[in-house]
């Protein structure tokens, strides 16, 4: 909309300054250097072309104008709208340019709109060179400003996908452990109860049943360590100065009873939790990432739709995949607390790694919902 705007009211600016005196020919370039100059400010991914051409041709402008008579009158309501458009072709280029082709653009335009004074004559290159030579800096000032932020949030974004790594590799270390743990366990116990002499032989059964147990206990330990080791393979090349697995706080391991109590515990809006009866038991990994899920959605609702009257969460399972949801009524209107954004992103990162799915948006009744879908496997 800003574009189309910008493109209206230039183009009957330039329009008014060509009827003005459509049959000077000084004139007539001079406006179509502006409206080729503006063009490029409002081009989309390649205004970069656009940029040289429009710098290009009030470059060669200015070269015209010293090579011909001073007594020329050069129009001075269509320069004015060129040299606009060639300072937000400098702030697009200072914010959006690559690093090897910034510094020769910035030159090449700042080159351009400090030398159109020179078309007019040295007294007015002298009168218009500085402050044009201020307007230069201002402009080149807000490029690099916006292009501060947007690498700001490209780090945070890179940071909350990293914890959000790390986060899980912990937990799946922990599901690790307590499975190796639980085959150690069962070991012994089937050794000495094998025992000669032992006051109690197990019978047949009951070395079945441990061995199954064994069995069981060391395939799911196996796909969490799968799972893991693709997580750390992903992020070997994140840097950071966070703190390594021996001396890092383990987490909290979210399960369905934990589930039940965070839902419980949200009162305002209150909320409502439903499992589905055929849920069965979900892999540790799965558990955890549904409760991280809720957990984040009951805060952006408690953060951004205070107004809401319910909010409802729900686990269902649908074949080999289970369904997380939470959805609200809020209208967003209210108490609105910041918020770093970046708790989707870390959501998406896990569900992701898990391979599943997550979406979250405007309800076409009203309202927001998360949604996320994670492969559980048959158990």
């Amino acid at each position: 909309m800003a574009r189309v705007a910008y493109a209206g009211f230039a183009g009957l600016y330039l329009l008014a300054c060509l009827i003005i005196d459509i049959e000077s020919v000084l004139n007539v370039w001079t406006v179509f250097v502006a409206a080729v100059a503006n063009v490029a400010a409002i081009s989309g991914r390649r205004f970069l072309g656009w940029g040289v051409l429009a710098a290009s041709l009030s470059a060669v402008t200015t070269l015209i104008g010293l090579a011909m008579s001073d007594d020329l009158r050069w129009p001075v309501e269509s320069v004015m709208a060129e040299i606009g458009a060639l300072l937000i072709l400098l702030v697009r280029t200072a914010w959006r340019t690559s690093r090897r082709r910034l510094v020769l653009m910035a030159a090449l335009l700042g080159a351009a709109i400090l030398a159109t004074p020179l078309r007019s004559g040295p007294l007015a290159a002298m009168l218009l060179t500085a402050p044009l030579g201020i307007a230069v800096a201002i402009a080149v000032g807000i490029g690099l400003y916006l292009r501060a932020v947007d690498a700001r949030r490209a780090r945070s974004l890179v940071a909350a996908r990293r914890d959000e790594r790390l986060e899980l590799a912990r937990d799946l270390h922990d599901f690790v452990a307590h499975h190796v743990t639980g085959i150690v366990v069962q070991a012994q116990a089937a050794r000495f109860a094998a025992q000669p002499g032992s006051a109690r032989q197990p019978t047949p059964e009951q070395i079945d049943a441990m061995f199954d147990g064994i069995e069981r206990a060391g395939t799911e330990a196996l796909t969490s360590m799968r799972r893991m080791v693709g997580l750390l393979r992903d992020a070997q090349h994140v840097s950071g100065d966070g703190a390594t697995g021996e001396d890092a706080a383990t987490r909290p391991v979210g399960d369905l009873s934990q589930l039940r109590d965070l839902v419980t515990g949200f009162a305002h809006p209150p909320a409502a939790l439903t499992l589905a009866p055929d849920l069965g038991t979900l892999p540790p990994e799965v558990a955890t990432s549904a409760h991280r899920v809720v957990q984040e959605a009951l805060t952006n609702v408690r953060k951004h739709a205070a107004d809401a009257d319910t909010v409802l969460v729900s686990l269902t399972r649908v074949g080999g995949e289970v369904e997380v949801t939470v959805r609200d009524d809020g209208r967003g209107r209210g108490r609105r607390l910041p918020s770093g954004g970046f708790g989707l992103t870390g959501l998406s990162e896990r569900v992701g790694a898990l391979g599943g799915r997550l979406r979250a948006g405007p309800r076409p009744e009203g309202g927001w919902e998360v949604v996320a879908v994670l492969p559980a496997g048959d158990r």
